[in-house]
Formats: C-alpha cells, structure tokens, sequence
C-alpha cells in the first residue's frame, strides 16, 4: 500500500499508544486518590480554554502539513514561523482572557493558573508542525516516544507536587512540562530548518485551502466535545464538574486505545491515494468493521463492570460518577466508529464537507447538553450526550458515504448488522450469569471473563471471527 504500509504503521503506533495510556491510567489513579473532585473540577474548567487557544493556534495547519507532500524546507520553515507568532500572540491574549474566566465563574484561582498555562499554549502550538512532519514521514514511533517521554516525566512531577500539597497547581505544572519536553523532542528529529531571511506567507497561504474548513470542523467541534463540562462548572457546580468529567474521561480511555491508535495513521497512509476513492473506502469499511466489533465489546463490559472500574481506578470517593460512566459507556462502541471518520475527510481532502458534518453535529451535541443541564443532573447530561452521539453517527455518515464516496448508505449501515446481535447476546450473559462477590479485582475479573466468553459466542453465531483472522493473514494491510 505504501512504504511503511497501513498495517505495519497502526502495529507501531499502536504499542506507543498503549504504553501512554497505561502510563495515564497509572498516573491519573494515583492523583486521584490524592486531591479531591472539586480540584479536578477547577483544573478542568481552565483545561477546556487551554484546549481552545491551542485549537486556534493549530488553525487546520498539522492536517495541512501531512496533506501537502511537495513542500520544501523553506515552505516548512516559512510556516513554523508563522506558528511562532500565533503562539505569542495567542499567550498573551490568554493572559488577559484568564481574568474574564476568573470573572464567569467567581474564582480568583484562575487568574493566577491562566498566567502560568500561557507557556503550555507557546509550546503546543509551536509542536504543531514538528509534529505534522513526523506524521507525514510516518514516524509513528518518534511521536509515540516522545508522548511517552514527556508523559513519564510530567507525570512524576506532577504525583510529588500533588503528594506535598501543591493542590490543583499540581496538574498546572503538569501540562506545562509535558508541552515543553514533547515540543523539544519532536523538534529535534523534525530537523527544521529556521530561514528567518527566507520567511513568507506564499506557502501559509497555499495550505489555507484545505486547513482552513480543518479549522473551522475544529472549532465546532470542539464547542460539542466542551459544551458539557463548560456548562456543568457554571451552573451544577464544580463537584459535579469533577465526577462528570472524570467519568467521561475514564470512558474516553478505551476509545484512545483504539481509534487514537489508528486514526493518525489514517490519513497520512491513505492520504496516497486521495484520487482512488474506492480504494480508500476499502480499506476503511476494514478497519470500522473491527473497531464496532471491538468497540461492543468494550461498551458491554464497561456498562456491567462500571462499579468495579471506578472503585479500582479512583478510589470509593468517586462512587457517585458510577451511574454517568454506566451511560457513556454505551456511546464506546459508536464513538469508535465515528472517531476514524475525520481521518478519511481529510485522507481524500475533502474537508469541507467534513466541516458541514462538524456544524450539524455540533448543533445536535450543544441542544442535547443543554436539556440535560436543564434538568439538572449530570445523568441526564451523559444520557443526552449518548443520544447526539448516536445522531451524529448517522448523519456523519451519510454525508462521508453518500455526498463523499457516493455509495448506498444503507449498504453501509447494513454492514454492522451484527453488532447489535453481539449486544443483546453479551448483555443476556452478564444477566444470566449475574452474581455478587465482596473482593472487587476478583468481581471484575469474572465480569471480564463473561464479557469474553459472551463476546467470543457472538462472533461464533454472526461468523463476524472471520475478520480477525483475515487481519493476521493479510500481508499488505
């Protein structure tokens, strides 16, 4: 398929991966048993604006840089350039901004913790292209390391300052050195160039094309993946900020392992064959077809399991996010699906159509976050949030299958017929088979090896074992 070949670069990027999400776990489980609900709470808030700046910052141009393959050095050199003044600029405006937000949600906390993150948007934002360029190489294994590495040592720091009462500056401090340590090592084997003589706007503007509906699917996007824990801190309170954030994040963990193993990936490999659409669809109807098999698996278990997964992450204080994480739980399996598909927007660069896309979803997600926060309990907002994912899945897909591909949307629908039997098949398993045992790790191990055995039957029944077996066997993936 290409050099490195699709399958050989989602086997790298997928033990990288790995490790950094082991690594999060183990770090976000310890910390958690360190500061409290309501600290998170605080931190989240502000880590939602730091997620914005550093989204204008990007402006579509990572994408962008992966998508062009005939840029030279000084094109490189001309555009990291212009990613050096966004990042002051934006730091500065950030410096101001931090007193509005300290405003919006009456603490002063947040002046002081805006004006130290201002470094973590400079860093961010100028790791854009470094990083652009490793993907676009498919260096898969240098971004990996490099996350690792910055996560590792950002992460010790980070339980120390913690342990030793430095509160929610802490997880501050944390976001700043892993921003400082993934920019330096993602510059150094990028191997830029800097040809300040030589700096224009020619090629900014000739990458404007394509990143700028990436920017514009960006920004709505991220108003939807936001709009909840924006509207929570304001109006159910910074606790219930905290249990509702960390239930969504503990939720977003398998979905990473998955779908964040392969969709970078994605576009850089079948970005070749941009003009060979059938072929991309191909290979895409593949790699969806194992994510909603894995996906179900995943949602099925963690729904049974949610008690024993919270408990065993975060400790009994966190026992009221259990019911909000049973709910997402159930969004696993679509949001795995749905997740992959910006990649193939922007592999065939058409992202125009993925920034309509964006705009409807965005829509459905901010009405359905409001009606929950209306009625006031963050269970209500994690079943609404579901019911938009499922929305959103279905229009996402009619427009990438029939206004993109210009196939038979129903085909493709129909093509995940058997998900919804290994569902109801798995679910009547834990149910059959349902128990209560005191020592929790053991109570999830026999939940796991339920969900396994069901999961393994359902494939049996829908013959669906054949996909698996034809990802080993394949030699040109």
């Amino acid at each position: 398929m290409s050099e490195i070949g699709l399958k050989k670069g989602i086997i790298i990027n997928f033990i990288a991966k790995y490790s950094n999400i082991f690594l999060q776990l183990l770090i976000t489980s310890i910390l958690a048993r360190i500061l409290t609900p309501k600290e998170f709470g605080i931190i989240s808030i502000i880590m939602i604006f730091i997620t914005f700046f550093n989204l204008l910052g990007d402006m579509g141009i990572g994408p962008a840089v992966i998508q062009y393959k005939d840029l030279k050095d000084n094109d490189i050199s001309s555009i990291f350039i212009f990613t050096f003044f966004i990042a002051v600029f934006l730091s500065l405006i950030f410096f101001i901004f931090s007193y509005l937000i300290s405003y919006i949600y009456k603490n002063s906390i947040y002046i002081q913790l805006g004006h130290l993150l201002c470094f973590t948007i400079i860093f961010n934002v100028l790791s854009i292209v470094p990083n652009g360029l490793q993907l676009k190489n498919k260096q898969f294994k240098i971004v990996g390391i490099s996350n690792l590495i910055s996560n590792l040592i950002s992460g010790i720091v980070t339980i120390v300052l913690a342990y030793i009462g430095f509160s929610y500056y802490s997880l501050v401090l944390n976001s700043i050195i892993q921003s400082i340590i993934n920019f330096f090592i993602l510059f150094y084997f990028s191997k830029i160039k800097i040809s300040i003589s030589n700096f224009s706007f020619i090629p900014v503007k000739r990458i404007s094309s394509f990143s700028l509906y990436q920017f514009l699917f960006n920004l709505v996007n991220y108003f939807s993946r936001n709009g909840d824990n924006l509207l929570i801190g304001k109006f159910l309170g910074m606790d219930a900020l905290g249990y509702y954030d960390k239930a969504y994040r503990l939720m977003l963990y398998p979905i990473q392992g998955f779908t964040y193993v392969i969709t970078p990936v994605l576009q850089p490999i079948l970005s070749d064959y941009k003009d060979k659409k059938d072929i991309v669809l191909m290979h895409y109807k593949k790699i969806v077809k194992i994510l909603a098999l894995i996906g179900i698996f995943l949602s099925v278990f963690c729904f049974f399991s949610a008690k024993e997964i919270i408990v065993i992450m975060f400790g009994q204080q966190w026992i009221e996010c259990v019911t909000s994480f049973k709910i997402l739980s159930v969004s696993i399996v679509i949001q795995m699906v749905l997740s992959s598909s910006g990649s193939i927007f922007q592999a065939i660069g058409n992202t125009k159509q993925l920034f309509i896309s964006g705009v409807i979803g965005s829509s459905i997600t901010i009405l359905m976050i409001v009606i929950g926060i209306k009625l006031g309990k963050i269970e209500f907002v994690a079943f609404d949030i579901l019911i938009a994912y499922i929305l959103n899945f279905i229009q996402t897909y009619y427009i990438l299958i029939k206004k993109v591909f210009k196939k038979d949307i129903k085909v493709f629908f129909i093509y995940f017929k058997s998900i919804p039997i290994i569902a109801v098949l798995s679910a009547l398993f834990f149910q059959i088979f349902s128990f209560s045992i005191t020592n929790i790790f053991l109570s999830l191990l026999i939940k796991l090896i339920i969900g396994s055995i069901s999961f393994i039957v359902g494939l049996i029944i829908t013959k669906e074992y054949v996909v698996f077996i034809s990802v080993f066997k394949s030699k040109n993936a």
